[in-house]
């Protein structure tokens, strides 16, 4: 089980940072650029230690940075998003699921709570990666315009990226 498990991340992760890697050359209407590497990160599991989860944040990250030539931006915007995952998955967590599946999932979560926890670490990922790619507020509307633009669309992205990619277990509920 274990071992399977492992083949499953290893295939999401080559499959994802090909698939960002392509998609980071498309940016929609001259704003919106799809995320959708972070998928990777959002699905991890909230019991590993915060260690392993920020370690496999920043690498997952510098391989994107390395492949776009981004300076890092991308390693850390996955960092601070991986810093908030846990505090921000149990705001959305019901307090009577606490021995649920530690895997944030629409089945662990609920389809509302899961998108909450998607859309607030997505936006939370574009608001570093943004700011921190104009660094200045000299055309703050633009930013702001690539910020909303860019999570709404990577929502939707990793939306139905979930879907494809779900368990068996999700796929039967």
């Amino acid at each position: 089980m274990m071992k399977n498990t492992l083949v499953h991340f290893l295939i999401l992760f080559v499959a994802l940072l090909v698939a960002q890697v392509i998609c980071s050359k498309i940016i929609l209407f001259g704003v919106a650029m799809p995320i959708i590497y972070i998928y990777l990160v959002l699905r991890l599991p909230v019991n590993y230690s915060l260690n392993w989860t920020l370690t496999i944040a920043f690498l997952f990250g510098l391989f994107v940075d390395m492949f776009n030539n981004t300076q890092g931006m991308n390693a850390l915007a996955c960092t601070v998003m991986t810093m908030l995952r846990r505090p921000v998955h149990d705001m959305f967590m019901l307090k009577d699921d606490e021995d649920n599946d530690p895997i944030p999932s629409m089945d662990s979560l609920g389809i509302t709570n899961y998108l909450k926890y998607m859309a607030s670490l997505v936006t939370v990922y574009c608001v570093v990666l943004f700011l921190v790619q104009a660094f200045t507020l000299h055309n703050f509307p633009l930013t702001l315009l690539r910020i909303i633009s860019s999570s709404l669309l990577s929502i939707l992205l990793i939306f139905g990226i979930d879907s494809l990619v779900s368990t068996e277990r999700e796929k039967r509920l």
